[in-house]
């Protein structure tokens, strides 16, 4: 896929973050953007970003986890947009917890939204996306569908799944119309940390902190997560440069790159080389936003 004009895309999360900023970079380049998030009033704040740019933009108040809402979709984006070309699985959450303690249902809120939102969004609009002559999928993995730390078990389940799934897609996917990509994002400044729910460990210790101070508090370490990590409006550059060249992997960052080449270096103990990777890379991380973009509502 050359190029986005004329296009429709479907984005999920696209009320913050890399969700927002796909929305905003599709609209410049003059693809219609149906926008779907949880969130009411970030979602009409990118809706409104969106208004600098001659496109048809409509949202829709979705949350991924629920599958009957997910059938639903196809047919009012048919009916808005006539079509569907590009349909992009964002939206994720996570939970701070030991597995040991958490709750089922903070299990399952986890899943549905990011892996079973992934695959009921897949299904449901693949029989459109292979109608038209050409089309992508793109599916959020994430560099923690590569490695794993401690207290987000079930983050990584999700994401190790989305990849896998993804994966398979890719090779079933290949000589069919419809391009199939897995995103791997590094550091990315979102709200991601910040609107984790986080259990406290069962011995009462901190979790570990982002700052390196174990007296952070929740709302320090969130802040600190979006300050330090690449703007989102860079992320979303990258992965729409990844699904122009078909890349079935798009690592996003360079400390997205280098963690993957740690793990295929010692797969078993690359945590040792994680400090080499992201302590410079703080310093490096572009955290500026891409010129010419609309301002964010305040």
């Amino acid at each position: 896929m050359q190029n986005f004009m004329s296009k429709v895309a479907v984005v999920t999360g696209a009320g913050s973050g890399m969700g927002r900023y796909l929305a905003v970079l599709l609209a410049k380049a003059g693809c219609d953007v149906v926008l779907c998030d949880v969130n009411e009033d970030t979602l009409a704040g990118t809706a409104k970003m969106l208004a600098n740019y001659n496109v048809a933009v409509s949202s829709h108040l979705l949350d991924v986890g629920d599958e009957e809402a997910i059938k639903a979709l196809p047919e009012k984006v048919i009916a808005q947009h006539g079509k569907v070309d590009l349909v992009f699985n964002n939206a994720g959450i996570t939970i701070d917890s030991d597995f040991a303690t958490m709750p089922e249902p903070d299990w399952d809120k986890v899943m549905d939204v990011n892996l079973h939102g992934v695959v009921n969004m897949s299904r449901a609009f693949l029989p459109y996306l292979q109608e038209r002559p050409e089309a992508a999928l793109v599916n959020t993995s994430s560099i923690f569908g590569m490695i794993a730390v401690p207290r987000q078990s079930i983050y990584h389940a999700t994401k190790f799944a989305v990849r896998g799934f993804t994966e398979s897609l890719i090779k079933e996917m290949k000589d069919s119309s419809v391009q199939v990509h897995c995103v791997h994002p590094g550091h990315i400044g979102t709200n991601i940390f910040a609107a984790a729910k986080v259990n406290p460990a069962p011995d009462g210790d901190a979790s570990p902190s982002l700052l390196g101070r174990g007296d952070a508090t929740h709302e320090e370490q969130g802040a600190a997560f979006r300050e330090h990590g690449m703007h989102p409006s860079r992320a979303a550059e990258i992965i729409l440069s990844g699904v122009r060249k078909r890349r079935g992997r798009i690592f996003v960052g360079l400390d997205a790159k280098l963690i993957d080449l740690a793990q295929r270096i010692t797969p078993m103990h690359y945590e040792k080389l994680l400090p080499l990777i992201f302590l410079p890379l703080t310093l490096l991380r572009n955290k500026k936003a891409l010129n010419e973009l609309p301002a964010e509502p305040s």
